[in-house]
């Protein structure tokens, strides 16, 4: 069978420490045809460093080369632009989180996909940690929440340094390192913490909880040490059934214990209960009439990396029976709640949610 042949588009600091590496190690399904980034001597050496032949600065020059799968590491305000493309190119796409910066956008991207028969996923590590997964198993295996009530999300994590100062972030490489606007600058980044970070969480939540739609959000955010983007975030979140949430979000100072996050989601319903702490390596689900299960979870259960969605993205373009954990509507449905509260905070309202 032929390889894959794979492109990436925003070869930054984690398309280098993550998304690259974990292509290369599919020698025998993949075949990494491209790169594509702005910039060509960074350009240049991401190419030398993975013996890539494509280097494009334009990425449609990529596209160009038939393309089985694309990852989208671009800066978050370029990925519908960049995953829709790719996805008319004809290939299967993986689009690094947040989806996008406008939920209008997220949602094209779901229905294109469905029209074109394309496989699309988001960068969500942690949704494909085997804790977390099993977390998702329980709750299909109790028979699922009833109707959601409640979801309290809470993490904090250390970016405090890279939103407050632009600080490069090296994720891996001394020298493809983040452009500082591609965090700090709202109209390239969509805002700070909430898609810089609490996309995770979120991303998490929606998948556990599938069937929930916000309505509508508030939000208060604060930018102390005159940071460019809001650090701090504290959201209520309305949904069409009337249950809540509430998210928290505060990016915390360097010095946690090495992978280790501060990232929790508790989602209570009429019929059942999840807790999912991966700082805390915990999973606890309660339903069935008073069915308790609590995973006996190991110390680094919960650590970070993106590993699982690169290599879905090639087994389902290879036709294998494998779970899509972050599909378009997850992420669809988190930049809604974001887009919502950077409206929240900018007027002091409640921001409705035009898609329910």
């Amino acid at each position: 069978m032929a390889r894959l042949r794979a492109g990436v588009i925003g070869a930054g600091s984690w398309a280098v420490a993550s998304h690259i590496p974990n292509l290369v190690r599919r020698p025998d399904d993949v075949e990494l045809v491209g790169v594509a980034r702005p910039d060509r001597e960074l350009l240049d050496w991401v190419c030398g460093e993975f013996g890539v032949e494509v280097a494009a600065t334009d990425y449609r020059e990529l596209l160009a080369h038939d393309l089985d799968i694309c990852v989208v590491s671009s800066p978050n305000r370029f990925h519908y632009e960049h995953a829709k493309a790719a996805m008319e190119s004809g290939a299967h796409v993986l689009v690094e989180k947040p989806f996008t910066v406008d939920p209008s956008e997220a949602w094209d991207l779901v229905e294109t996909a469905e029209r074109l028969d394309r496989h699309l996923l988001l960068a969500l590590g942690w949704n494909y940690k085997p804790m977390v997964r099993r977390a998702k198993e329980l709750v299909e295996e109790g028979g699922g929440f009833g109707e959601v009530e409640h979801i309290m999300i809470d993490m904090s994590s250390a970016a405090r340094e890279l939103l407050a100062t632009a600080r490069p972030y090296d994720a891996g490489s001394p020298v493809a390192t983040a452009r500082p606007e591609t965090y700090t600058d709202p109209s390239i980044s969509g805002g700070g913490y909430a898609q810089a970070q609490l996309s995770h969480a979120l991303g998490m939540a929606f998948w556990l909880a599938e069937d929930v739609h916000p309505a509508g959000v508030f939000a208060f955010m604060s930018a102390p040490l005159q940071a460019p983007v809001e650090l701090h975030d504290a959201i209520s979140v309305r949904f069409s059934n009337g249950g809540v949430a509430t998210v928290s979000g505060s990016s915390c100072h360097l010095g946690y214990d090495g992978n280790k996050h501060v990232m929790s989601v508790r989602i209570v319903g009429s019929a059942g209960m999840l807790s999912v702490d991966v700082g805390r390596e915990m999973v606890y689900w309660y339903g069935n009439g008073g069915h308790e299960v609590r995973l006996d979870l190991d110390d680094h259960a919960g650590d970070y990396d993106c590993d699982g969605p690169v290599h879905a993205l090639v087994d389902l373009a290879l036709g294998t029976d494998v779970r899509n954990c972050s599909p378009g509507h997850v992420g669809a449905r988190a930049v809604e709640v974001t887009e919502a509260a950077y409206r929240s905070a900018r007027t002091g309202q409640l921001a409705h949610v035009g898609r329910v």
